[in-house]
């Protein structure tokens, strides 16, 4: 090729692939959420008095969620919300894209890493929890907030637990939930930076509707069951041990202690 073509060539394709390039991240970036026009009424402030501890001593603090990132395995260790009676609609609204969590010091997972790996992006605050708002729905889409999970698990056993926590909260008039997958060395991994996959995740929820607070958690394996939740019931302490986390520290010990022996889940189950 003529050489006094080839540059000109050159030029045209470099500002082709810059234009496109700069519109695919400005794409990106409309997803990401923006909660300084936020005026929703369904929004309260959480009560820090049941966040774990966070063994990374990396906390970050969403508007409609908290989490401890696990730097290691690229993903949080548990995510922390409260979910109100109110905040329970459907909206139907569009699923956005996957975008990095900026508020994440050491920078959150690309959503690549689970492409072509044979695991589901499954949300920890699931998406259908927060509808109630275009802002609170596309902030469950930062990859803070997503795990590998086996698709006949997500789509199976935890999306039946996450539909009954949405019931307990509006049975209870709100709850708070803890959530996340149980990391460890020696996981297997998945993607360019070595996401973690979990071999089982929990989930934990607590009542504090009535004078006497309940609990009940769920520790349930990464794979296809067509199990009833129910069989994974377990205590907080038997959550605490396989995490190494200590889940609810700030309350009183006379209350932490009798939550975290509860196994049963006879008192969510009452009329």
């Amino acid at each position: 090729m003529n050489r006094k073509l080839l540059y000109p060539l050159l030029v045209l394709l470099v500002t082709v692939g810059l234009y496109y390039a700069e519109k695919y991240i400005d794409k990106q970036n409309e997803s990401y959420p923006d909660m300084t026009n936020e005026t929703s009424e369904t929004y309260t402030e959480f009560n820090e008095d049941y966040l774990p501890q966070s063994t990374y001593n990396a906390v970050v603090k969403h508007k409609y969620f908290t989490l401890s990132y696990a730097e290691p395995h690229e993903q949080a260790e548990w995510v922390a919300y409260e979910l109100s009676k109110n905040q329970i609609v459907n909206n139907n609204l569009k699923r956005p894209y996957f975008v990095e969590d900026r508020e994440v010091k050491t920078g959150s997972a690309d959503w690549r890493n689970y492409k072509n790996s044979g695991y589901d992006r499954g949300h920890l605050i699931p998406a259908a929890d927060r509808e109630f708002s275009e802002n609170a729905y596309h902030e469950t889409f930062l990859t803070s907030n997503i795990s590998p999970q086996n698709h006949d698990f997500n789509a199976g056993i935890w999306n039946r637990l996450e539909q009954k926590t949405r019931y307990w909260a509006k049975k209870y008039n709100g709850i708070y939930v803890v959530t996340g997958g149980v990391l460890k060395d020696g996981l297997r991994t998945i993607g360019d930076e070595n996401v973690s996959v979990p071999e089982a995740f929990y989930k934990i929820l607590v009542d504090v509707s009535e004078e006497k607070h309940k609990a009940i958690a769920f520790l349930i394996p990464n794979k296809a069951t067509s199990d009833s939740f129910y069989k994974y019931v377990v205590s907080i302490d038997e959550v605490e041990v396989e995490t190494g986390i200590d889940f609810f520290p700030k309350l009183p010990d006379s209350i932490e202690n009798r939550l975290e022996a509860i196994s049963s889940a006879k008192d969510w189950e009452k009329r």
